[in-house]
């Protein structure tokens, strides 16, 4: 019977099962001269009526499955989405940034069409890749890439990531020893794993200075103050140059257990290390 079909919608299901309900109520037995065909005709009302109304449950059951399963999908969307790439810190003497402008001091011990390594006065072993951009220096001279050899003494000026160092200037120092008298003059101490840094300093050391504080800079004035630490303070690769609020600088030493602190004035000049 059409009375009995399944609602192809909410809406009518919830104006079909009312009907059937009030047709069994004004048509029952009482109208009708048969009490079995009437049985027989109330019961089946009552069928469609719970059809109706079972249609209507299970509808409205999938239709909440439905919005409970969009809504586990949404949430489980939201949840795994990335919240945006978290941008490092671009000041601070504390962890580095991402790679900074530095140098460092060595010996180099090969050459490539990409670079060349260098091994720096406490035996740290330093990787210098060259580009198009870098320009190479000899007695404050401009000379040809060939210049740097097997064997020179050179200061790589690039920008740092751990100890390899993206040059933008290498200069080569005639007769240069990559730096082993100034570091042992300095007392550098090589790197030794499991061995702590001394607590100790040389010089003019800031006496409320905290590792953190300053700006990270870049460019020309990282490299000088880098050039005039490593003149002083060898050993190590600078991997950032930081700048104080009184406007000297922090030039920041690694690979070394000491130091790792050389401070270096406003005029470019070494004030002390710890």
């Amino acid at each position: 019977m059409n009375d009995c079909a399944y609602p192809p919608s909410r809406s009518e299901a919830r104006v079909a099962a009312p009907a059937a309900s009030v047709h069994v109520r004004e048509h029952g037995v009482r109208n009708l001269p048969s009490t079995k065909k009437g049985g027989w005709i109330l019961a089946t009302g009552l069928a469609c009526a719970l059809a109706g109304l079972t249609g209507l449950g299970t509808s409205a059951a999938a239709d909440s499955a439905s919005s409970a399963s969009q809504a586990s999908s949404l949430s489980g969307t939201a949840a795994s989405a990335p919240t945006g790439a978290t941008k490092p810190p671009t000041g601070g003497g504390g962890p580095a940034a991402g790679p900074s402008d530095g140098g460092a001091t060595g010996i180099v011990e090969s050459t490539s069409a990409s670079g060349f390594t260098m091994t720096t006065a406490t035996g740290v072993v330093v990787t210098v890749d060259e580009t198009s951009a870098t320009a190479y220096d000899k007695n404050t001279h401009r000379v040809p890439a060939r210049s740097v050899r097997k064997g020179a003494s050179v200061l790589a000026l690039g920008v740092v990531d751990s100890t390899t160092i993206t040059a933008a200037r290498v200069i080569v120092q005639p007769g240069g020893d990559g730096g082993a008298a100034a570091a042992g003059a300095a007392g550098v101490i090589p790197f030794q794993q499991g061995t702590p840094s001394p607590v100790k300093t040389h010089g003019q050391v800031p006496s409320d200075y905290t590792e953190g504080d300053g700006t990270i800079v870049s460019g020309e004035t990282a490299y000088e103050a880098t050039r005039a630490a490593q003149a002083v303070v060898p050993g190590g690769v600078v991997d950032r140059v930081v700048e104080l609020s009184d406007g000297e600088y922090e030039v920041h030493n690694i690979s070394v257990n000491w130091p790792h602190h050389v401070f270096v004035g406003k005029d470019f000049k070494v004030l002390g290390w710890e």
